[in-house]
């Protein structure tokens, strides 16, 4: 058996050990810093960039939004998600019969404000059992609503209570595909005779969106955008208003990951 150490110096051995242990740290620590800078300027900060790759490798990603949440092109996000008249086979015209808007703030992705309105349909006044079954919107939420072109007045009206009618504030709709503001509003509108306003010519679609960032296409949307972020799904599926939480819920965990959303619409 070796000699046993003094308590003398086995208090110098340890001193100095946690001395150049200390030491150590303070040189590493600023190199280890400027390591994962370096790794965290590989990730996308821009729409659909070839040479980052895609947010599918999001290690790195998480770590990037803890550091620093990149701005994006918009003030504010407006989430729309439609439910409409249906059934099997489907009926025409469908006609929106939920019409809810979340309002995110670009900065925070947060939600500031909703609309959120029931919708009385005209042309197919009774829903089906299908519609019913499908969305869990029942008679009695749509029979003595306002119709379309009195709640589209009321969009306006919360738009400029809102402040997003001013000319300096960025705002896009967001939705989940274009179906909603390329095919549903217009072609109902179409067949009342009703104007389309010029803040429903312009989206971002976020299946393309998703599909950008994520290098897949959400062929089951909604539920394959959560749970290829790790999401859990909030409400019911095709509830509007529910919807929109999701698309809300989604748009802020892609912008945290460094992501930056711009409009998919083709111009009108």
């Amino acid at each position: 058996m070796g000699k046993e150490v003094p308590d003398a110096a086995r208090c110098s051995m340890v001193a100095l050990v946690r001395t150049t242990a200390a030491r150590l740290h303070l040189k590493l620590l600023p190199r280890v810093r400027n390591t994962l800078r370096s790794l965290l300027r590989f990730f996308p900060q821009r729409y659909g960039s070839t040479t980052t790759g895609k947010l599918a490798s999001h290690g790195f990603a998480s770590m990037a939004a803890m550091s620093s949440f990149p701005p994006q092109r918009y003030h504010y996000f407006l989430v729309l998600d439609f439910e409409a008249t249906c059934d099997k086979p489907q009926i025409h015209p469908q006609e929106i019969i939920e019409f809810p808007i979340l309002k995110l703030n670009g900065r925070t992705m947060e939600i500031e404000s909703t609309f959120h309105m029931y919708v009385q349909p005209v042309v197919h006044p009774q829903l089906t059992p299908f519609c019913t079954e499908l969305t869990g919107i029942i008679q009695a939420m749509v029979d003595g609503q306002p119709s379309l072109q009195q709640v589209l007045e009321r969009v306006d009206e919360w738009m400029a209570k809102e402040g997003l009618l001013d000319p300096s504030v960025k705002s896009i709709f967001v939705t989940c595909g274009d179906w909603d503001l390329k095919v549903m509003l217009p072609g109902q509108c179409q067949y009342l005779g009703l104007p389309v306003a010029d803040y429903f010519k312009q989206w971002i679609n976020l299946k393309k969106a998703y599909s950008f960032a994520m290098g897949s296409w959400p062929k089951n949307g909604l539920l394959d955008m959560n749970k290829g972020l790790n999401l859990q799904h909030i409400g019911r599926p095709h509830s509007g208003i529910d919807d929109c939480k999701n698309i809300a819920n989604i748009m802020k965990t892609l912008a945290h990951r460094g992501f930056i959303f711009k409009q998919t619409s083709k111009p009108f």
